[in-house]
């Protein structure tokens, strides 16, 4: 009798492992459909817009040509003015938290902070953004406007990946490095730092990403400029001129000019983008961790 309910048991945990299996399946399954069918779809829609003029000159009438090289162009200098400065800010904030700042309520104040400036909805910042370094300022629509703006966006993205990055390197590196008598910040640049770099290279690679699909908050601060600068001097003085990305041409292509292959054209773009990004990201995080280990 007793050997009866032990198999009935062991029969019923087989059934539910079973179920549970396949449930995990299933939700697999479902996340790489979804992914392949978005995919398929954009590059069924918009491969046929993408081709040498199409990613090598501006829209023009006059020309009759349809292009984006000017909002490649400001993709670009958006992403380096915003990378630029708050990488080292991002990095610097979670070393002092981690490191430096004792337990207490200005950490967890500043934490607290951090949180819920990664909460704020976009089209806040860009608000905030406009009215700022836009008005106050005096910058106006500007490429430097919207870098100022998604900087205060991705900074919590930043400080928070990098902590924890910093979080999973063993105590037994502090106290071994301390212990042969080297100093608190050779031992954070030496040891920590490296150790924590592919923590590190997620989270900036995770920022780029969010600056390159970000849309509401460019709307109000940088503007929808697509023209390439004249010379080099024009580029020198294209952050302090108006300049739409790529998703924001994409937005305007499908709503206010209605032209849909173009749309489609700068997903499939913007989608090589994301991919070129994933792909550099396990790259980056495998040399780290080869060199590392060695």
């Amino acid at each position: 009798m007793t050997k009866t309910k032990k198999e009935r048991k062991m029969m019923r945990r087989k059934v539910l492992d079973a179920l549970l299996r396949f449930l995990i399946y299933l939700c697999a399954g479902c996340s790489v459909l979804l992914l392949v069918g978005l995919i398929g779809y954009v590059l069924f829609r918009g491969i046929g817009a993408v081709n040498w003029e199409f990613l090598t000159s501006v829209t023009s009438v006059l020309k009759g040509t349809v292009g984006i090289a000017g909002n490649i162009l400001n993709t670009v200098i958006i992403i380096l003015i915003t990378m630029l400065i708050a990488t080292p800010i991002g990095v610097g904030s979670a070393i002092y938290l981690n490191e430096y700042a004792k337990p207490g309520k200005v950490v967890t104040l500043i934490e607290f902070a951090t949180e819920t400036l990664s909460g704020i909805p976009s089209i806040i910042f860009g608000l905030f953004g406009m009215m700022f370094f836009g008005e106050k300022l005096g910058l106006g629509y500007s490429i430097l406007t919207g870098s100022f703006t998604l900087i205060l966006m991705v900074l919590p993205l930043l400080t928070r990946n990098t902590q924890e990055a910093l979080k999973t390197v063993p105590d037994s590196y502090r106290s071994g490095a301390i212990g042969l008598g080297s100093g608190k910040w050779h031992m954070i640049r030496t040891i920590l730092i490296p150790s924590a770099m592919p923590g590190i290279i997620t989270g900036a690679i995770l920022a780029i990403g969010r600056i390159v699909g970000e849309s509401a908050a460019l709307l109000f601060t940088a503007g929808s400029a697509k023209l390439l600068p004249k010379g080099f001097m024009g580029l020198l003085q294209k952050p302090l001129q108006s300049g739409g990305t790529l998703t924001i041409q994409m937005y305007l292509s499908a709503t206010s000019e209605g032209d849909f292959d173009t749309a489609f054209g700068i997903a499939v773009v913007l989608l090589v983008i994301v991919l070129c990004i994933n792909l550099g990201t396990k790259a980056l995080t495998k040399h780290f961790d080869v060199t590392r280990k060695d």
